[in-house]
């Protein structure tokens, strides 16, 4: 391979030497280092045969649009492509502002990011996630984005539901010791499990969880009612003094259950934009979470399970009752944790600020029951698929146990197998009141409007490069979000003018052709990854002198350039 191919791994595949009789006849490597070094030389000739396909894009000028293309994807791990046409025009005059199909891209598909929030299946769209929803939780506790400065004045809390015990576990006490007699550290992985699997509640955890969505719901009804109460107002009269707005979401223990985090705010009769009324203070707000959660109760139809108790055995914290005809009801835990929320410049007594309620919620945004009890982040069609995944074994029995309670009757409407994976909760994982503050949706929408704004740098193609069909010029086709191959509408044409987005008509049809990159596109893609994380910080307040063999829009040492000269034509036979 010539030296001015350069890649970050080494693409050199061991010659096979001839073997000697004596290694005939006496075999000297065992099977597993066979197999090991087969599995080498496989990965190195797959790798020599993706790199000789990019020296063929490279040779035909198609590698540098290419690339452009999957950077725009920010290191999606399974971006979505997509095939179809889209079209803008006047819908008053027809006058058609642009066209666009997916088969002048460079990967011949429009690809666009998966946008899952969880960080075990996209590191890259995760990251936005958790991004936008601290600027969704902060916006509500001191305003912007739509949300007014005054907001920061109103009471507000940050209020924490658990769940209750099902049996003794693995903990970390005060005392330092467990109940086990060992002191564990915080990644040890016994944390959380039960001290005697064979007699803890199991069926009962499942099924807490699959009404732990019921009991919120209640939750905020009995809340109402006690800030009505307290303020010697009738529910149905509150609405017309103060309004109550929040943001909750759901994080997983690590014995597996959910407990709520929640951002509780008291606003005027119209929401944020209005004062709350004299009355309205954190220490009534205080009160009447307090009494709501003691007083929510949630009851299911179908006989209690049985579960096998040892002799003398009494649960610190029951987790459910039955009534009189024979229902079970669920209940929150005893611990509920309710705490003022400061402003960012109060440091007094060690607070809950602003800031720091908004990071807090935001890092369990993108985190579900794997990343805590080491389940699985997917749902299973067969229960044997267990078998195939490394998981532990509490998770284990809880997914066995809310598969089983499926088939019966009085749980079916649980619908318990299709979210056996999240240990039987089928709740929203974050929710928040009309009034709180933005939406995501909004945030994105902000984002599209920057990118679409900002001024179309695209980096002519090279001389050689044959202009694609229904090009005019000799520019690459992109589909980056300010390219009006977007998705959204913008407000730009073809020719960087600007239109009026009232009258803009936009005609699309798509098609979804697949999730992940093709082998060629997914290799390049991890050139590029490489290609970033080696290359060395430049300082920000220096320009380097363009030279002349550098492309204009691009400065130098860009990873894009130094990727297509790194891979010539006929580097790779």
């Amino acid at each position: 391979m010539p030296a001015h191919l350069q890649l970050p791994y080494s693409t050199t595949i061991p010659a096979a030497s001839h073997p000697s009789p004596s290694a005939l006849t006496t075999p000297t490597w065992p099977a597993a280092v066979t197999a090991s070094a087969a599995t080498g030389r496989s990965a190195l000739e797959r790798r020599a045969r993706l790199t000789a396909k990019l020296a063929n894009l490279a040779a035909t000028g198609q590698l540098a649009p290419l690339a452009r293309q999957i950077s725009t994807l920010g290191g999606c791990a399974h971006p979505i492509r997509l095939t179809g046409h889209r079209t803008r025009l006047d819908s008053t005059t027809g006058e058609i502002f642009d066209h666009f199909d997916s088969g002048r891209l460079p990967a011949g598909e429009l690809l666009v990011r998966c946008g899952n929030r969880r960080a075990t299946r996209c590191p890259a769209c995760s990251t936005v996630y958790r991004y936008d929803t601290y600027q969704l939780i902060a916006a509500g506790l001191r305003g912007g984005k739509t949300v007014p400065t005054s907001v920061a004045a109103h009471p507000r809390v940050f209020a924490t539901l658990t769940a209750p015990g099902f049996g003794p576990v693995h903990n970390q006490p005060d005392t330092g010791r467990c109940h086990c007699g060992h002191t564990h550290r915080d990644n040890d992985r016994l944390l959380g499990t039960p001290l005697n699997p064979e007699h803890y509640d199991y069926a009962g955890a499942v099924l807490w969880n699959a009404h732990a969505p019921a009991l919120w719901a209640r939750f905020t009804t009995h809340l109402r009612r006690e800030i009505a109460k307290a303020a010697g107002l009738t529910q149905r009269t509150l609405r017309h003094h103060a309004t109550l707005s929040y943001a909750k979401v759901a994080e997983y223990q690590k014995r597996g259950q959910v407990h709520f985090h929640a951002v509780i705010r008291l606003d005027g009769p119209t929401g944020p934009t209005s004062t709350p009324p004299a009355w309205a203070t954190t220490q009534l707000l205080d009160h009447a979470v307090h009494a709501a959660a003691t007083r929510t109760r949630v009851a299911h139809e179908g006989e209690p399970p049985k579960q096998p108790q040892p002799a003398g055995h009494i649960p610190a914290s029951p987790p459910q009752d039955s009534d009189q005809a024979g229902r079970l009801v669920f209940r929150f835990g005893r611990q509920i944790d309710v705490r003022a929320i400061r402003s960012t410049d109060f440091t007094g007594g060690g607070p809950v600020t602003e800031r720091h309620v908004a990071a807090y919620i935001a890092k369990y945004a993108t985190k579900g029951a794997e990343t805590t009890t080491g389940t699985l982040d997917r749902r299973l069609r067969l229960l044997a698929e267990l078998a195939t995944h490394d998981i532990t074994d509490h998770a284990r029995r809880m997914i066995h146990t809310a598969w089983h309670l499926a088939t019966r009757p009085q749980h079916a409407h649980l619908r318990l197998r299709q979210w056996a994976h999240m240990l039987g909760f089928r709740g929203h994982f974050s929710t928040r009141t009309r009034h709180y503050s933005t939406t995501l949706a909004h945030l994105q929408a902000e984002r599209t409007a920057w990118r679409t704004g900002q001024p179309d740098t695209q980096t002519p193609a090279p001389a050689s490069a044959e202009p694609e069909a229904g090009q005019t010029d000799g520019s690459p086709v992109d589909d980056r979000a300010e390219h009006p191959t977007d998705l959204a509408p913008g407000n730009r044409n073809i020719a960087g003018q600007r239109v009026d987005s009232d009258t803009t008509l936009v005609i699309s049809h798509w098609h979804y052709a697949g999730t992940g990159l093709l082998p060629e596109h997914e290799h390049l893609a991890n050139l590029l990854a490489a290609t970033r994380q080696t290359r060395p910080e430049q300082p920000t307040h220096t320009q380097r002198p363009k030279r002349s063999g550098d492309r204009a829009g691009h400065p130098v040492g860009h990873p894009i350039d130094r990727l297509t000269s790194a891979v010539r034509p006929g580097a790779v036979a």
